[in-house]
């Protein structure tokens, strides 16, 4: 008996071990160890902002408009050189540009935070200035780096190491969800603490010295996977514009790129280069941004997966998360900190409730139907919040004038309240400032000052089915994620994810602009009920796409192939994985 235990014991110790040292398992180490330091960074660059310009949100908002408009502007631009470079070179040059920006920035801060007197005093206070701009240029390429891992690292190098097996491919995307929401909560914890009982100074060394131990291990994880991988160094080259099967050009138009290409080439051999020729190639290389920019939105809306893509993301044009609006509101209707962490860590747990939901809905009714399911779970959720808004302890007033308060502030030269950085899920629980109300504190923060007890049944049903939604949403967005894999052409992954990202800013950057309007708590519920608006207009979006797809087997709910999942590919388009 104990020589037959012997073997299976080190079979067991043995399966242990190759699970700790298979890419798979590298990978999650490699994008938790990414994604703790992303949190931790723009969590406390926020802060920082803020301390620096006195408690005004002036630098927080600059800081939001330039991350959003650069990512809208440059996602398809980053997309593209992710499609045209090799994946490992890909991969560590964007970890290596994130992680030096950040450290960069982290040792400005600390010089700024450290001779801020001395520097306001040199050259009339333009140093200072300078020093600002320096801060958020840095920061916003670091934001940029960012992107361009999320896009190869979640688009790419997780497809290609799950292989062929799409069961195995929705577990690792459910996993690298699970990792986010765990890391959304604890990474801003831990540095709020450390900023909260040492000083803004040492959190900004602790984030640089972070960000250097967390590149060198990265680094290593991405080659160790790279090399347990080899099918990561083989990849599709980027096809010319008149071979993309996504775009509906002419024949005619597709050849012109072609003939002028060629024409080059010629000129090259024959060693005679007329000067109009190499004006003509100097113009091409000035456009070619612009084209690449221009043709990865049409190569974007002429994917067969488009309406989905933009079903996620008119998702982002909402108020209903646990950013710093919807903190900002529940204080002003007397939620403490302590209850808000709480809130948060329930969002959490119902998030991750939703990557275990994804899963099995997709292995019992196929990949098209859970996100179908997915959307009626959340949208069902969000009728709580409907209906919160004409309960009592509601504040939403129609008779008042959503710009009352921007009027209100203008005669009186006061500031208008602004944006905030993106993904600030612990943002008003650790002191962050406040959107709604314009100030760096709660509204009940003073006692002497605080009104009259509000009934909390309102904002009880508003949390209620903010966390409860969160199931369907993320099992949503890892419906989406996953179709986006499986029906992108591996060449075109990069620039497809990019302006797919870019769409998730823009309707991010328009829910922002929708509450600048409205900042006061009169005009929230109607905030709420737009919000609500765009969702169900997000899943229509869906819904249409998998009408499309699956055509008269929509409703026809049976247990897929596990390695195949046949109705995840839209006709016409023939998936990569």
């Amino acid at each position: 008996m104990a020589r037959a235990a012997e073997p299976q014991g080190r079979r067991r110790g043995g399966s242990v071990v190759a699970y700790f040292t298979s890419a798979k398992f590298l990978l999650y180490l490699g994008h938790a160890l990414s994604t703790w330091g992303d949190r931790m960074w723009h969590f406390a660059v926020s802060v920082f902002l803020v301390e620096l310009y006195g408690n005004s949100l002036l630098l927080t908002a600059v800081y939001g408009l330039v991350v959003a408009g650069s990512v809208l502007l440059l996602g398809a631009l980053i997309g593209d050189w992710v499609d045209k470079n090799s994946r490992l070179k890909v991969a560590q040059t964007s970890l290596i540009v994130q992680n030096a920006s950040v450290i960069l920035c982290g040792i400005i801060l600390m010089i700024i935070f450290l001779f801020k007197t001395q520097l306001l005093t040199l050259y009339h206070g333009w140093l200072l200035t300078v020093c600002y701009i320096l801060v958020i240029t840095i920061a916003n390429i670091a934001n940029l780096a960012s992107t361009a891992t999320a896009i190869t690292i979640q688009r790419d190098w997780i497809v290609v190491v799950a292989g062929e097996d799409r069961s195995k491919l929705a577990d690792m995307n459910a996993t690298i969800r699970r990792i986010d929401q765990l890391t959304n909560i604890l990474a801003p914890m831990a540095v709020g603490q450390i900023m909260t009982f040492g000083s803004p100074m040492i959190g900004c060394g602790f984030i640089s010295g972070w960000n250097l131990m967390s590149m060198c291990v990265e680094y290593l994880l991405l080659w160790k996977v790279y090399q347990k991988t080899p099918t990561l160094a083989l990849k599709s080259a980027k096809v010319e514009e008149s071979e993309l099967k996504q775009l509906n050009v002419t024949k005619e138009s597709d050849m012109k790129p072609a003939e002028g290409v060629q024409l080059i080439v010629e000129k090259d051999v024959t060693g005679f280069e007329p000067q109009q020729e190499k004006e003509v190639g100097c113009a091409a290389r000035i456009a070619e941004p612009f084209i690449t920019f221009r043709d990865g939105w049409v190569a974007y809306y002429n994917q067969p997966v488009f309406l989905a893509g933009m079903g996620l993301a008119f998702l982002y044009m909402t108020v209903l998360g646990f950013d710093c609006i919807t903190t900002g509101y529940a204080y002003t209707q007397g939620l403490s900190g302590s209850v808000l962490s709480l809130l948060m860590g329930a969002s959490a747990v119902t998030g991750i409730m939703g990557t275990v939901a994804f899963t099995w809905l997709r292995r019992k009714c196929g990949l098209i139907r859970t996100g179908l399911i997915s959307g009626v779970a959340q949208f069902a959720c969000l009728i709580l919040c409907v209906v919160s808004v004409f309960m009592p302890g509601s504040p939403m007033d129609l008779t008042v004038s959503p710009f009352a308060d921007i009027s209100a502030r203008l005669f009186e030269n006061e500031p208008l309240p602004t944006i905030a950085s993106p993904e600030p899920e612990m943002i008003l629980a650790t002191g962050m400032p406040n959107l709604l109300n314009g100030s760096t504190t709660p509204a009940n923060s003073d006692p002497e000052m605080s009104p009259e007890p509000v009934p909390l049944i309102s904002v009880s049903l508003l949390f209620a089915g903010v966390i409860a939604a969160r199931v369907g949403l993320w099992s949503f967005d890892l419906t989406v994620t996953q179709l986006l894999q499986e029906n992108v052409v591996e060449s075109e992954r990069g620039i497809i994810n990019g302006v797919q990202n870019s769409m998730n800013y823009l309707l991010d950057l328009l829910h922002f602009i929708m509450v600048i309007l409205a900042p006061n708590p009169e005009a929230f519920g109607l905030l709420v009920l737009i919000s609500v608006s765009f969702v169900a207009m997000g899943h229509i979006m869906y819904f249409r796409f998998a009408q499309k797809t699956l055509g008269k087997q929509l409703f026809v709910c049976r247990t897929p192939d596990p390695k195949t999942a046949p109705d995840s590919s839209p006709p016409g388009n023939t998936s990569t994985v």
